[in-house]
């Protein structure tokens, strides 16, 4: 009898877990550690960087030991059109959250433009649109009077007990627009996103209340290029790309900085984790390049309080890019770990 109780109470604090932190106007945007590998989700000035149609595929488990906190899957396809000087992008994402209690989706178009300004000196503006879809999964959820000491949540046939509590809405969708900048060099490059920038409302309870919108996110990105060795018709270039991003939303911060590296048809990276308030990882990452496809697998090594109760966080990411046979393809910049 305990054995059930102490179940469902186990639910409940789960839920309520998410109900703070994904259905309060403190939620934050899901961001993924190899942001190089989700251009789109970055900063929509990245769309089309690659001369051929590129695709990108990501999946990411936080927190996996906390009962399927959360799940992030990511799709993308960006191509560039040379002779208008464009970049287009389409992108879906999918966020789970307490394994199916809150469900967020994301479809999404992106446009960027690029400007060049010398031989070696570029400049890309981006637009984004997106339309999103959240959902509340109401029967998934276990509250106090429904608790009995002797079954727990279910009666003695089995049947979910009934609870007093009022069913909010449980669907919100709306459009959400962002904005995008990125200057580029062959050595260099720097930029900087705004998403939500028309800070749409998306509480599931209390709606128009006073915190109910969905705060604009700042992110500020910056890098280079180190060359070791150049490419060639059958090997791939080896360098150092030093790397920054600081992302702020509301209250939240967050600062990464490392390096990622890359020889033949090998790479690599590593960076730290900061939210300024805490340490909070150690992320690491490996990957392997063959032909026309990049496959990369991270690890968040948590350092925080949180540390070991929480399992880290896993990242798998999949890069199509559909370019030629020959690998020797020249690019007059330092965007290389974004394709």
């Amino acid at each position: 009898m305990r054995a059930y109780l102490m179940t469902d109470l186990k639910k409940i604090v789960t839920i309520w877990a998410f109900l703070l932190t994904s259905l309060s106007v403190w939620a934050q945007d899901p961001v993924f550690s190899q942001f190089f590998a989700a251009p789109l989700q970055l900063n929509p000035a990245l769309s089309g960087t690659s001369e051929a149609p590129t695709i990108h595929l990501n999946y990411r488990n936080q927190w996996p030991l906390l009962s399927q906190a959360y799940a992030t899957y990511a799709a993308s396809y960006s191509q560039l059109a040379p002779k208008l000087n464009s970049g287009f992008g389409l992108s879906l994402m999918s966020d789970v959250a307490g394994n199916g209690i809150y469900n967020s989706t994301q479809i999404g178009f992106a446009y960027a433009y690029n400007l060049q300004f010398q031989k070696d000196l570029y400049l890309r503006m981006g637009l984004e649109s997106n339309f999103v879809s959240k959902r509340l999964s109401w029967d998934k959820l276990i509250f106090l009077d429904q608790l009995n000491v002797e079954t727990g949540a279910f009666d003695a046939n089995g049947n979910i007990n009934p609870t007093f509590e009022t069913q909010p809405n449980l669907n919100i969708n709306y459009f959400d627009f962002g904005f995008g900048a990125l200057f580029y060099s062959k050595y260099v490059y720097g930029g900087f996103a705004l998403k939500h920038i028309n800070s749409p409302r998306e509480a599931l309870i209390r709606p128009n209340a006073q915190y109910d919108e969905l705060p604009m996110r700042i992110s500020f990105h910056a890098g280079g290029q180190i060359p070791v060795s150049k490419n060639n018709k059958y090997k791939t270039a080896t360098f150092i790309s030093p790397n920054i991003l600081f992302t702020k939303q509301r209250q939240f911060k967050q600062l990464n900085i490392g390096s990622y590296i890359q020889h033949e048809s090998f790479f690599g990276g590593i960076w730290f984790r900061h939210t300024f308030t805490n340490s909070d990882a150690v992320i690491l990452m490996a990957g392997y390049e063959l032909n026309f496809l990049k496959i990369a697998y991270s690890y968040d090594l948590t350092v925080s309080n949180l540390g070991v109760n929480s399992g880290g966080a896993h990242e798998i990411s999949l890069i199509f890019n559909f370019k030629t046979k020959n690998k020797g393809t020249n690019y007059n910049d330092c965007l290389n770990l974004f394709r």
